[in-house]
């Protein structure tokens, strides 16, 4: 037994010994860690794909999702594994999802990030108006998306009579954009001056406040006014609220035949129902 522990020690002692037992072992964990990579990688994962073919702009919902299981081997880094990062989101403008395909990182975005997002939230029948303003005229840069406002206008008639009044009512902001177009309240660290509010009004509307941003023989000023704290934000169409105003504005610039058949289609419509 002494001997045996003696030469043990002596075995121990050896430098080439403790050298060739340090690659030993190396080797092992190397080849266990190996096994277990591959283990990793062939066995299949569940990842979300489309279920039928999006295109660009679309809200994706649960419906527009499944799920196949696949090896992990063959996923990118910009392959999107989880519905959560996926679900409410928005199919890229300048993308179509293939029905079956992966969903990944720049294919999905956010709907704010989309170039022509306040578009996409325009009521049926509206048009798109880009209202222009200043840090001064939005309150401090007060006014945001989702917000209501009106519309008032300040002008001089033809006997010089300064005519200031609420032009338009109930206007719902889109999307507040800078000069460059991007969003103002976007999240970012950078700081951006408002130039547009944009919102949506009937043809209608949205002929006449054009007409009235073009009258600078009247000296004619446009200027949104936020709903107060008191005020409650009516969901509907945008209202003229001065027919004074209104009648002011048609009698000094052109008519619109189109127009004009649309609001007579609209008011008899109204006195039928």
């Amino acid at each position: 037994m002494n001997n045996f522990m003696i030469s043990l020690k002596k075995f121990f002692k050896n430098k080439n010994t403790i050298t060739i037992l340090g690659v030993i072992l190396i080797i092992i964990i190397l080849f266990v860690g190996y096994r277990m990579q591959i283990k990793r990688q062939v066995n299949p994962v569940s990842v979300p794909v489309a279920s039928e073919t999006i295109q660009p702009r679309t809200k994706i919902t649960k419906d527009l999702i499944k799920y196949v299981d696949v090896a992990p081997i063959v996923l990118g880094d910009n392959v999107i594994t989880s519905s959560a990062k996926i679900i409410g989101k928005y199919s890229n403008y300048n993308t179509v999802i293939p029905a079956g395909s992966m969903f990944y990182e720049e294919t999905v975005i956010d709907e704010a990030n989309l170039p022509d997002a306040s578009l996409i939230n325009l009521e049926k029948g509206q048009v798109p108006y880009n209202f222009p303003v200043s840090v001064a005229t939005t309150y401090g840069n007060s006014m945001f998306p989702e917000n209501y406002i009106d519309i008032y206008m300040k002008a001089q008639n033809n006997d010089g009579v300064l005519m200031v009044g609420k032009l338009l009512e109930n206007v719902k902001i889109l999307a507040v954009k800078d000069s460059s177009g991007r969003n103002v309240f976007e999240n970012t660290s950078e700081s951006r001056t408002p130039a547009y509010l944009i919102f949506g009004l009937s043809a209608s509307n949205n002929i006449l406040l054009r007409k009235a941003s073009y009258m600078n023989a009247f000296s004619v000023e446009l200027f949104p006014v936020p709903h107060g704290v008191n005020v409650e934000a009516q969901e509907g169409e945008t209202v003229v609220s001065s027919k004074t105003l209104e009648d002011f504005i048609n009698a000094n610039t052109a008519a619109n035949p189109e127009i004009t058949e649309e609001k007579d289609n609209t008011t008899n419509t109204s006195k039928e129902g």
